[in-house]
């Protein structure tokens, strides 16, 4: 998300080597990160390596630009696997997420369009990210029904104080098999500790970032954070890397997004796969906020 945005090429290229000398494979992009950026960095970076790594990409999201793109309606599907083809310079996707329910376009449309690009081999193996729970078993059904591939991966919301991901979206995903990869393990920023005393310059606090404003800048959400970071200095332990190896303890979970915007937070990432985590820090990390719920419900 940070490529051709926050982090320019040179940074980059030394987290994707960095990423990929340490054993890390899976590269998750979307279309409309950056206008497109994103997949066009991408695509430079990964010339002569492309066959070294699972890429993924997604499609839902209007892209700066581009009139009329945006949704999951068979014509758009067909025009942006295109697009996200040429700019991450590639004859292949490994695995196309939905990146959003378009309730305007029947599932049978947008299903039927992917069964195409697969047959195609223009896509490998399909997901889907912020969709209600109740959607997974339509999915499944409807892909069933219309004979497409069943998704293999979900990328639902998820970390230790937002864990309504656990009241039905991951029970679903463990019921039909489908592999689930989180996004934002660190809630955005605030299970690093960053803010704990005061709002850092340049962090998505101080740009008065929507989403974090709205979803984790809550004072039960800030609080649970504080008893998080007093729990990790108390062990010598850091934060980020517990709320990583927390986030992984589940097991239906297979992998976890990493966001990072300089090459010091992708090491900080590939710390915490070296971080112990045992059974008293899971019992006072999932202390914080009950299962299925957020801080203070």
């Amino acid at each position: 998300m940070m490529f051709a945005d926050r982090t320019d090429e040179q940074e980059a290229g030394r987290i994707l080597s960095t990423y990929l000398a340490r054993g890390g494979n899976l590269i998750d992009t979307a279309d409309s990160y950056a206008g497109g950026g994103s997949e066009t960095m991408l695509g430079t970076l990964l010339q002569g390596r492309r066959d070294d790594v699972i890429l993924a990409t997604k499609l839902g999201n209007p892209v700066a630009g581009i009139a009329g793109s945006g949704g999951l309606s068979a014509r758009w599907v067909a025009a942006a696997v295109e697009g996200s083809l040429r700019r991450l310079r590639t004859d292949r996707i490994d695995l196309y997420w939905l990146h959003l329910d378009d309730v305007k376009t029947p599932l049978e449309e947008t299903l039927a369009a992917i069964a195409s690009l697969i047959v195609q081999g223009k896509v490998l193996n399909w997901g889907f990210s912020n969709f209600r729970a109740w959607k997974i078993a339509e999915l499944v059904r409807v892909a069933d029904q219309i004979g497409c591939p069943r998704p293999v991966a979900a990328q639902p919301y998820y970390h230790m104080l937002n864990r309504t991901a656990e009241a039905e979206f991951i029970p679903a995903c463990a019921h039909f098999g489908i592999s689930v990869i989180p996004y934002s393990p660190l809630a955005r920023g605030v299970l690093t500790g960053k803010y704990a005393e005061a709002i850092p310059e340049g962090s998505r606090a101080a740009r008065a970032d929507p989403r974090l404003l709205e979803v984790e800048f809550r004072p039960a959400t800030l609080h649970a954070a504080k008893l998080a970071l007093a729990h990790a200095v108390a062990r010598g332990r850091d934060l980020s890397h517990l709320a990583v190896q927390w986030v992984l303890a589940n097991a239906a979970v297979v992998s976890v997004l990493a966001g990072p915007r300089t090459l010091q937070q992708m090491g900080g990432y590939l710390a915490a796969m070296d971080c112990a985590f045992d059974a008293q820090d899971e019992a006072v990390l999932s202390a914080l906020c009950g299962a299925g719920q957020t801080p203070g419900e």
